[in-house]
Protein backbone atom coordinates (compact mmCIF):
# COMPACT_ATOMS: atom_id res chain seq x y z
CA UNK A 1 0.00 0.00 0.00
CA UNK A 2 1.35 3.60 -0.99
CA UNK A 3 0.18 6.44 0.98
CA UNK A 4 0.57 10.16 -0.61
CA UNK A 5 -0.86 13.23 0.72
CA UNK A 6 -2.14 16.02 -1.31
CA UNK A 7 -3.45 19.61 -0.28
CA UNK A 8 -6.82 20.53 -1.69
CA UNK A 9 -7.87 24.47 -1.46
CA UNK A 10 -11.86 23.86 -0.90
CA UNK A 11 -14.49 26.56 -1.92
CA UNK A 12 -14.28 28.42 1.27
CA UNK A 13 -10.09 28.84 -0.01
CA UNK A 14 -9.21 26.93 2.77
CA UNK A 15 -6.91 24.40 2.12
CA UNK A 16 -7.51 20.55 3.15
CA UNK A 17 -5.04 18.29 3.88
CA UNK A 18 -6.26 14.78 1.96
CA UNK A 19 -4.80 11.09 2.22
CA UNK A 20 -4.91 9.11 -0.81
CA UNK A 21 -4.13 5.47 -0.19
CA UNK A 22 -3.24 3.44 -3.43
CA UNK A 23 -3.87 -0.38 -2.74
CA UNK A 24 -3.14 -3.39 -4.99
CA UNK A 25 -6.50 -4.96 -6.41
CA UNK A 26 -6.60 -8.68 -7.11
CA UNK A 27 -8.77 -9.77 -10.31
CA UNK A 28 -9.13 -12.69 -12.39
CA UNK A 29 -8.90 -11.80 -16.25
CA UNK A 30 -8.62 -14.19 -19.31
CA UNK A 31 -5.59 -14.19 -20.79
CA UNK A 32 -5.75 -14.83 -24.82
CA UNK A 33 -2.30 -14.03 -26.30
CA UNK A 34 1.56 -13.50 -25.98
CA UNK A 35 2.49 -10.96 -28.20
CA UNK A 36 6.77 -11.08 -28.77
CA UNK A 37 8.89 -8.77 -29.91
CA UNK A 38 12.52 -10.43 -30.09
CA UNK A 39 15.19 -9.05 -31.80
CA UNK A 40 16.89 -11.33 -34.02
CA UNK A 41 20.41 -11.65 -33.80
CA UNK A 42 21.12 -14.26 -36.85
CA UNK A 43 18.46 -14.38 -39.22
CA UNK A 44 19.81 -17.09 -41.01
CA UNK A 45 19.17 -19.31 -37.61
CA UNK A 46 15.58 -20.15 -38.69
CA UNK A 47 14.51 -22.36 -41.96
CA UNK A 48 11.30 -21.96 -43.39
CA UNK A 49 10.01 -24.84 -45.93
CA UNK A 50 13.56 -26.32 -45.72
CA UNK A 51 15.39 -23.35 -47.01
CA UNK A 52 17.73 -21.41 -44.50
CA UNK A 53 16.22 -17.75 -44.17
CA UNK A 54 19.76 -16.07 -44.48
CA UNK A 55 18.39 -11.98 -44.96
CA UNK A 56 15.40 -12.75 -42.57
CA UNK A 57 12.86 -12.59 -45.70
CA UNK A 58 10.97 -16.02 -45.24
CA UNK A 59 9.69 -16.05 -42.28
CA UNK A 60 6.54 -14.76 -41.20
CA UNK A 61 5.85 -12.00 -38.38
CA UNK A 62 8.72 -10.12 -39.05
CA UNK A 63 8.82 -6.67 -37.87
CA UNK A 64 11.91 -4.55 -39.08
CA UNK A 65 14.45 -6.05 -36.71
CA UNK A 66 12.24 -7.83 -34.55
CA UNK A 67 9.86 -10.96 -35.18
CA UNK A 68 7.04 -10.63 -33.75
CA UNK A 69 4.42 -13.40 -33.31
CA UNK A 70 0.88 -13.00 -31.80
CA UNK A 71 0.14 -16.45 -30.30
CA UNK A 72 -3.10 -17.51 -28.67
CA UNK A 73 -1.93 -18.52 -25.39
CA UNK A 74 -4.07 -21.69 -25.41
CA UNK A 75 -3.61 -23.61 -28.60
CA UNK A 76 -0.12 -22.59 -29.44
CA UNK A 77 -1.46 -20.83 -32.66
CA UNK A 78 0.72 -18.02 -34.16
CA UNK A 79 -2.25 -15.46 -35.38
CA UNK A 80 -0.29 -13.52 -37.71
CA UNK A 81 1.16 -16.35 -38.98
CA UNK A 82 1.41 -16.49 -43.37
CA UNK A 83 -0.14 -19.53 -44.00
CA UNK A 84 1.28 -22.20 -45.81
CA UNK A 85 5.27 -21.88 -44.26
CA UNK A 86 6.67 -24.33 -42.05
CA UNK A 87 9.72 -22.95 -39.91
CA UNK A 88 12.63 -24.52 -37.83
CA UNK A 89 13.12 -21.82 -35.72
CA UNK A 90 16.37 -21.14 -33.38
CA UNK A 91 16.72 -17.42 -32.74
CA UNK A 92 19.46 -15.95 -30.84
CA UNK A 93 17.53 -13.08 -28.70
CA UNK A 94 20.78 -11.98 -25.91
CA UNK A 95 18.05 -9.84 -23.43
CA UNK A 96 16.22 -7.80 -26.55
CA UNK A 97 12.92 -9.16 -26.33
CA UNK A 98 9.88 -8.06 -25.25
CA UNK A 99 7.00 -10.38 -24.57
CA UNK A 100 3.38 -9.41 -23.40
CA UNK A 101 0.68 -11.15 -22.00
CA UNK A 102 -2.52 -9.73 -23.28
CA UNK A 103 -6.68 -10.23 -22.85
CA UNK A 104 -9.41 -10.51 -25.23
CA UNK A 105 -9.78 -6.84 -25.46
CA UNK A 106 -5.72 -6.63 -26.42
CA UNK A 107 -4.85 -4.93 -23.06
CA UNK A 108 -1.60 -5.68 -21.19
CA UNK A 109 -1.84 -7.50 -18.32
CA UNK A 110 1.39 -8.76 -17.74
CA UNK A 111 4.19 -7.82 -19.45
CA UNK A 112 8.40 -8.80 -19.06
CA UNK A 113 11.56 -7.54 -21.07
CA UNK A 114 15.19 -9.42 -21.54
CA UNK A 115 15.57 -13.20 -21.06
CA UNK A 116 13.32 -15.38 -23.55
CA UNK A 117 10.85 -16.90 -21.24
CA UNK A 118 10.90 -21.41 -21.53
CA UNK A 119 7.84 -21.33 -22.86
CA UNK A 120 9.21 -20.35 -26.02
CA UNK A 121 12.38 -22.82 -25.95
CA UNK A 122 10.70 -25.89 -26.57
CA UNK A 123 13.09 -27.71 -28.56
CA UNK A 124 15.94 -27.23 -26.82
CA UNK A 125 16.87 -25.43 -23.80
CA UNK A 126 17.25 -21.69 -24.56
CA UNK A 127 19.12 -20.85 -21.14
CA UNK A 128 16.96 -17.56 -21.13
CA UNK A 129 18.91 -16.16 -24.41
CA UNK A 130 16.99 -18.18 -27.77
CA UNK A 131 13.26 -19.17 -28.83
CA UNK A 132 13.33 -22.84 -30.19
CA UNK A 133 10.19 -24.02 -31.94
CA UNK A 134 8.84 -25.64 -34.63
CA UNK A 135 6.16 -24.37 -36.36
CA UNK A 136 3.36 -26.17 -38.99
CA UNK A 137 1.69 -24.35 -42.89
CA UNK A 138 -1.03 -23.25 -40.09
CA UNK A 139 1.26 -21.46 -37.66
CA UNK A 140 0.73 -24.20 -34.87
CA UNK A 141 3.76 -24.19 -32.54
CA UNK A 142 4.83 -27.88 -31.95
CA UNK A 143 4.48 -29.21 -28.15
CA UNK A 144 3.14 -25.94 -27.73
CA UNK A 145 2.88 -25.33 -23.28
CA UNK A 146 2.04 -22.37 -21.86
CA UNK A 147 3.90 -21.51 -18.30
CA UNK A 148 2.85 -18.26 -17.01
CA UNK A 149 4.92 -18.73 -14.08
CA UNK A 150 8.03 -18.07 -17.08
CA UNK A 151 6.28 -14.62 -17.18
CA UNK A 152 6.13 -13.93 -13.14
CA UNK A 153 8.36 -11.55 -11.26
CA UNK A 154 10.68 -13.03 -9.41
CA UNK A 155 11.49 -10.66 -6.48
Amino acid sequence: MTISWIFKQAENHKINKIMIVKILKEVEVEVKTLHVEAGVRYWEDATVNGVEDEQGTLIPCRDNEDWSPIIDIETGKILNWEQGKIADIHYKICDDGRYSIKDADDNTILSIEGYVPKTLSIESNGYGDYITLKVDENGQINNWKFDIDDFKDED
